[in-house]
Parts: C-alpha cells; sequence; structure tokens
C-alpha cells in the first residue's frame, strides 16, 4: 500500500477533532470520561468496530474496546492502547479553547493524548473506506486513567496485549517527531505527617504542626534528585482553619528513574523517610509504579519498519528511550513489541499552552496506516 495514497485531510480531522477537544474529560471526574468513552466509541462504530463498554471501577471512568472486523478475528494481532482522560479540570475551555493559529490547534488534552488517539480512529476509518484489509486483526482500547499511573485498567492493558503481537501507542510525538522504543520507570508515593493541634492564636507552643514538618520533608525528598533518579512533589493537602495548628498533611511524590536499580535505590531511601521526630509521626507509603521498559529485539524491529514508513513520507524517524510514563512501560516491559510516542507533534502538554502542529494530523494518520497495513 502507498502511504501517501489515501485521501487524509487536515481539515476534515480537525472537524472530527473539535468535539473531543470539547469534551473535557479530566481524570477524577468518571463521568466526564464516560462521556469521552461515548464519543470515541461512536466514532469507532462508524469506523466499523465492534464496541465493548468496560464498566469502570476504584471511582474512574470505563474503558472502550474496539474490535475491527477480520478474515482472522481474535486471532494475535495488532493493539493501539491509548488513554482519554487528561490532567485538566473542566473549565479548561474557558482558559484553553479550541483554536486554530498559525499551523497550530490549541485545546486541553489535545497533545495527550486526544490527536493521537484520533488519527489512529481516523487511520482505520480511510483503511476500511478504500477496501484495505489489514494483514493482521486490530483492536483498539481507550482507558480513563493513565494521567495518575492506570491504577484501575493496568490488568486490562497487559492482558490485552499478551492477546497480541504487537502494540502502538500513539502518545505525543518526541519534541523532535520521534519515536520512543523505551521508558523509564515511574514509581508514585503518599507522604503523611501527623502533628498534634492546638490553638494557633494563644497556644501555639502546645502545637506540633504537620504543615511544617511536611515542608521540610519537601525539601529533603527533592534534594534527593539525582541525574539518574527524580523526585518531585506535585500534590499536598492540608488544613481546615488558619487558627488551629494543622494535625495532618499528605503529599503525593512523583519519581522517574533511568533503571531499575536506580528505582529501586530510589523506594529504599523514600520508605527509609519514615518515623517519628519532634512529636511528628511521618509516613511514606508506595502508590502505583511503571516498570522500567528497556527496547528489546522486537521493539526494534517494529521501529525499523515505522522508519520505512517515514522515509516515504519524506522524513527521519528517531527513536529513543524517554521519561514521563505511559501505559507502554506495561506493554514493553512484558517483552511484547511496542512502538511509543507515534501520536501527534505539537507542545505544551500538561499546559494552558497545549497545542499541536496541523500538518502532522494527515503526517501520523499516514504512519498508523501504514504500520496496519504493513505488519504481519
Amino acid at each position: 500500500m502507498d502511504v501517501n495514497a489515501l485521501p487524509f485531510d487536515a481539515d476534515e480531522m480537525l472537524a472530527g477533532l473539535k468535539p473531543w477537544i470539547e469534551c473535557e474529560s479530566p481524570t477524577f471526574d468518571a463521568a466526564a470520561v464516560d462521556r469521552m468513552m461515548d464519543l470515541a466509541a461512536y466514532d469507532l462504530a462508524a469506523a466499523g468496530a465492534e464496541i465493548e463498554r468496560i464498566p469502570g471501577r476504584m471511582g474512574y471512568g470505563g474503558s472502550v474496546r474496539a474490535r475491527f472486523p477480520h478474515k482472522d478475528f481474535g486471532k494475535p494481532g495488532i493493539l493501539i492502547s491509548g488513554h482519554l482522560d487528561t490532567v485538566h479540570p473542566v473549565g479548561t475551555l474557558e482558559k484553553l479553547p479550541f483554536r486554530i493559529e498559525g499551523g497550530k490547534c490549541y485545546g486541553p488534552g489535545i497533545q495527550d493524548m486526544k490527536g493521537g488517539n484520533f488519527i489512529s480512529v481516523e487511520a482505520l476509518r480511510q483503511l476500511a473506506l478504500a477496501g484495505i484489509e489489514t494483514p493482521l486483526p486490530v483492536t483498539v482500547l481507550f482507558t480513563p486513567d493513565e494521567e495518575v499511573g492506570t491504577p484501575s485498567t493496568r490488568e486490562l492493558i497487559e492482558m490485552e496485549a499478551r492477546k497480541n503481537k504487537y502494540v502502538l501507542v500513539p502518545e505525543p510525538a518526541r519534541p523532535d517527531g520521534g519515536a520512543v522504543t523505551g521508558r523509564y520507570a515511574i514509581a508514585r508515593f503518599n507522604l503523611k505527617s501527623e502533628g498534634r493541634p492546638s490553638h494557633a492564636g494563644w497556644a501555639l507552643k502546645d502545637g506540633r504542626s504537620a504543615i511544617a514538618a511536611m515542608a521540610k520533608k519537601i525539601l529533603e525528598v527533592e534534594a534527593m534528585t539525582t541525574e539518574d533518579c527524580t523526585f518531585s512533589v506535585g500534590v499536598v493537602h492540608a488544613g481546615q482553619w488558619v487558627n488551629c495548628v494543622s494535625s495532618v498533611c499528605h503529599a503525593e511524590v512523583l519519581s522517574m528513574a533511568k533503571r531499575q536499580d536506580d528505582l529501586d535505590r530510589g523506594v529504599e531511601a523514600m520508605l527509609a523517610l519514615s518515623g517519628e521526630a519532634n512529636d511528628v509521626r511521618f509516613e511514606v507509603t508506595r502508590g502505583v509504579t511503571r516498570p522500567v521498559w528497556e527496547p528489546d529485539e522486537g521493539t526494534m524491529a517494529l521501529y525499523e519498519i515505522a522508519r520505512g514508513i517515514c522515509t516515504e513520507l519524506g522524513f527521519d524517524l528517531t527513536h529513543g528511550s524517554a521519561g514521563g510514563g505511559s501505559d507502554g512501560n506495561f506493554t514493553g516491559a512484558l517483552g511484547i513489541p511496542t512502538l511509543d510516542s507515534i501520536g501527534v507533534r505539537g507542545a505544551g502538554l500538561h499546559t494552558l499552552n497545549e497545542h499541536i502542529e496541523i500538518d502532522s494530523l494527515v503526517e501520523r494518520a499516514r504512519l498508523m496506516a501504514g504500520l496496519l497495513a504493513r505488519l504481519n
């Protein structure tokens, strides 16, 4: 198949993508994520897929599994794995509306990763319209909780991956447009300090501030950062009345490590912070962890196929390992050939400047269609 022959149209894709972006879907709003799953399910069904809705659990939204008709239906094939949750709370559209300016399109979640998911659906639709049957059956799995470490759907993703020969993850492309063939480990930790309450005005000395203790620990935690293992405190919750010495404070830490040994040492250092001092108890517990994914022969062979397709499209597809975990960590760590970050090009993900480069819509849709049409 000539990857340049399919009639992808950027304007039509932008029109189709707009409802996805304007359907805000922050991870912690299960109803909002489910509304986004409805939109995706419709577009997948319109592209010819059989749709299965999988209920959510642990307070998160549900998932969509879409299987496309194929003579070898049910046999190992290709899994396209993506998430439809975003980090942007409902109301972000007021500050970051869907808009087109200077070759870029802006909107919450458009780069991470609704744009990549949408071009995947469009690639499947155009292949179907052209009457091109993929050599392998294709399954699309959209999940609701990647932005918080995939606590509710990791098993679902891993089991689906085990049924397939390849996994394609249309997360945003690297800054140079390259793909990801390995990812660093990501670990999350929950911190809790427990002090002693008192009136902050007339009995300040009687209290033991959980906030003050946590503030000191935050500095200690972030000072543990090295080039091989980083620590960042991103969430802090404490206090209800300013005239009370705080008795409890909670925080969350994200750690990234390049190698498993680095992660193991980082975990050990974090857990060692637990203890009690000055009548304040400090506790560290582990949250969800993404394993190190190191590229193997199967992943590199998959990358070379993608690189050949990109040569036909007129550019060289670079590759490398990356931080910022994805669900590719899970599938790659299982040893299943996985190609990540083959979604749209852009910048500003997780910020109010999140955007994609419009010319990457057709480029990446052609790459996805080429992979689906050639992998066997």
